[in-house]
């Protein structure tokens, strides 16, 4: 996976799987640029990246924003958006609409808006990589909002394939991994959660943000890869 001389952005790459992706792309000689919302994220996420790794400040909630970071980077030959909250679980009958709207405004508008920004500035061979979930392949009881969100970025990685060849789009599908995305649990109820999966799920543990990373980096050096999800769970949809 040698990505000298190639610009890898990715727009949540401050934590989490985007910290692993973007410190995987500098591993492997990517000029890395991460951005987030909070300064002090984007700092933290310096401190441990290889050198010559760069930060942006901008609100990912914004598309408005979005775009101006995008455009203010300049040429890229990678975009990466893993960008994301916890998404809250919520029945339809108690459906919070505007809550509903916020998550789709930051996992899949400013998605768009980042990749609608992004494309004539990739370079020939480049790519783009989005984030799904295996939300959408077996949702349960008050998933509604979270499957519908994965099921729209999965069609539209297929679409912008289609539409913005040759430049290749995917996406990368986790499932649950050990990751900051859980901090707000307490620590017990999470490493039981950690448990009960790693039980249940064909590979017997519990997913490492560095698996999904892997995944990324392949979409990124992969050439002959395009509209494709990569599904990163352990076999978790299979039982």
């Amino acid at each position: 996976m040698d990505l000298h001389g190639q610009r890898v952005v990715v727009l949540g790459g401050t934590s989490g799987v985007g910290l692993a992706v973007a410190a995987g792309a500098g591993s492997a000689g990517a000029e890395v640029v991460v951005v987030s919302s909070r300064r002090s994220s984007v700092d933290k996420a310096l401190s441990v990246l290889p050198g010559g790794a760069v930060g942006r400040v901008a609100d990912l909630s914004d598309p408005a924003t979005v775009r101006a970071v995008i455009e203010e980077v300049g040429e890229l030959d990678h975009l990466v958006y893993t960008a994301g909250e916890p998404l809250a679980l919520m029945s339809v009958i108690e459906l919070d609409v505007e809550q509903a709207r916020r998550f789709f405004g930051l996992r899949f508008f400013s998605a768009l808006a980042a990749v609608s920004a992004a494309a004539p500035l990739v370079r020939p061979g480049g790519s783009i990589t989005l984030t799904t979930g295996t939300a959408k392949d077996r949702p349960g009881a008050g998933w509604a909002v979270p499957a519908s969100i994965c099921g729209a970025v999965e069609a539209l990685t297929k679409a912008l394939a289609v539409e913005l060849a040759p430049v290749r789009v995917n996406a990368v599908s986790p499932g649950v991994l050990r990751s900051p995305l859980w901090a707000g649990m307490g620590e017990a109820e999470r490493e039981q959660m950690y448990w009960d999966i790693a039980e249940a799920i064909p590979v017997g543990r519990i997913g490492e943000v560095g698996d999904a990373a892997q995944a990324y980096l392949y979409c990124m050096t992969q050439t002959f890869t395009t509209g494709t999800v990569l599904t990163v769970d352990g076999g978790a949809v299979l039982v």
